[in-house]
């Protein structure tokens, strides 16, 4: 007798959680006959010669010996010729005496550098020709080793 007081909506609500258990239950009945049915060999995919995933085994007829020296992994080697020319020439485009630092103009990169007094052998101006070396410094390129050129 505890049931006859359930609703046509509470019935419903009920019928629709059976279904969708039987549902559920086929469902996974289902995907465990699957798996014994799938192999190894349907999970293994092959790479042909030209880096495409298939199925099929690739042909050993058209493989192909590489040496391993062939092989190039890193950089390639620069040749002596590659090497910019250490010693640059450039323009003091502008050179605080009292802070002791300016900047130069190198000549063929047309880029500015940083100058220290420390970095100069001589004293330098304003538009004088100079040469010096690059180093990398802690905000960018520095010049060192400056001095004038007649």
């Amino acid at each position: 007798m505890g049931r006859s007081q359930e609703s046509f909506n509470k019935k419903e609500v009920r019928n629709k959680k059976e279904k969708k258990r039987q549902e559920k239950e086929k469902k996974r009945l289902a995907r465990k006959e699957n798996e014994k049915k799938s192999s190894m060999d349907d999970m293994i995919a092959y790479v042909d010669e030209n880096g495409m995933l298939s199925s099929t085994p690739p042909d050993l007829t058209k493989k192909t010996k590489i040496k391993a020296e062939n092989i190039e992994v890193s950089i390639p080697k620069r040749d002596a010729s590659d090497i910019p020319d250490k010693v640059r020439k450039g323009v003091v485009t502008f050179f605080n005496d009292s802070k002791g630092f300016g900047f130069i103009r190198d000549t063929e990169t047309k880029e500015s550098v940083f100058v220290h007094i420390n970095n100069t052998l001589e004293e330098i101006k304003e538009n004088n020709m100079v040469s010096f070396e690059v180093e990398k410094g802690p905000k960018g390129l520095t010049a060192v080793q400056v001095k004038l050129l007649k």
